[in-house]
């Protein structure tokens, strides 16, 4: 036993400060809240805005925010060049772009797993050509590629959506193919052989349960990537079309009245900080908690 765990623990305004600083280094307090806070407010976007997202009003345009000269209440984040309300934008923009990186993730993650969890259990040449495709696949530039298919394919939120998933599902395929060539030498894998399970159900049943934390992890992780993707391809004009506001398409929009309207940029660049750095501070935390060699550390 050290001296340091000998010593009383320290009372008063220091020990409550010390009991709050390691309650949150324990818990992702921080990041769980700013990511609620943005949960609800796209959620709710159609009841707490007060102005329509979409219509503009002329004798309002580049009103300032709430606390600049000039501000009111009317308009809490200003208005941009055409009379749009920013923070109703900003909260529908938020609404499509986690609406349209949730649908990316899950399909993403589908499918990534799935080819994973074949590769792993397979080996021989199938695993060989999954990960062959793999390496192929991380080669290409995404960002060119994904301004070829827009431009031939055309804008909309399922080729966005496509595109999203087409970037997100080759990070599972080597992690989880990574868990499953240690899982399927597993006894009781071997034994599900034995008893006549067929190879659907020992991979559903045994083997999956047992990549499920690693999913988890680079879901989380992967999460704020696609966010900031979404964002970028909005900002160079290959997302989503308008009028549907994003986030991206609004930094773009702002980018010509920074120094006169700089709250039509900065605010929703703000909002795809504070959603990215939640999402990755929550991933770093769930791959230490879930990770047995780092809760050693």
């Amino acid at each position: 036993m050290t001296i340091e765990a000998l010593r009383p623990p320290p009372t008063g305004v220091l020990g409550h400060v010390l009991r709050t600083r390691d309650f949150l280094m324990r818990w992702p307090v921080v990041p769980v809240v700013v990511l609620v806070v943005l949960v609800l407010m796209a959620i709710l976007a159609p009841v707490i805005s007060r102005h329509d997202p979409l219509a503009g009003n002329l004798r309002e345009r580049l009103a300032p925010p709430l606390g600049a000269e000039g501000g009111s209440a009317n308009h809490v984040f200003g208005s941009d060049h055409v009379g749009r309300d920013v923070f109703s934008r900003v909260a529908h923009g938020s609404r499509v772009s986690l609406m349209v990186a949730v649908v990316a993730l899950v399909t993403g993650t589908v499918v990534g797993t799935l080819l994973g969890l074949i590769a792993g259990y397979f080996g021989g040449i199938l695993d060989e050509v999954i990960m062959r495709i793999v390496d192929i696949w991380f080669a290409f530039p995404f960002l060119m590629i994904a301004l070829l298919i827009a431009a031939v394919v055309g804008q909309g939120v399922w080729t966005i959506m496509g595109l999203l998933a087409l970037l997100v599902w080759s990070s599972y395929v080597r992690y989880i193919r990574a868990e499953v060539l240690t899982l399927r030498e597993r006894d009781y894998v071997s034994l599900a052989r034995v008893a006549g399970a067929s190879t659907p159900r020992i991979l559903i049943k045994h083997l999956l349960p047992g990549v499920t934390n690693t999913v988890v992890v680079v879901a989380t992780l992967r999460a704020g990537q696609l966010v900031l993707a979404e964002a970028s391809l909005s900002f160079l004009g290959a997302g989503i079309p308008p009028p549907t506001p994003t986030l991206g398409s609004m930094i773009a929009d702002g980018r010509d009245y920074l120094r006169d309207a700089w709250w039509i940029s900065v605010y929703p660049g703000i909002t795809i900080f504070l959603m990215v750095m939640s999402l990755n501070f929550l991933g770093d935390w769930l791959r230490d908690r879930i990770d047995p060699r780092l809760r050693q550390l």
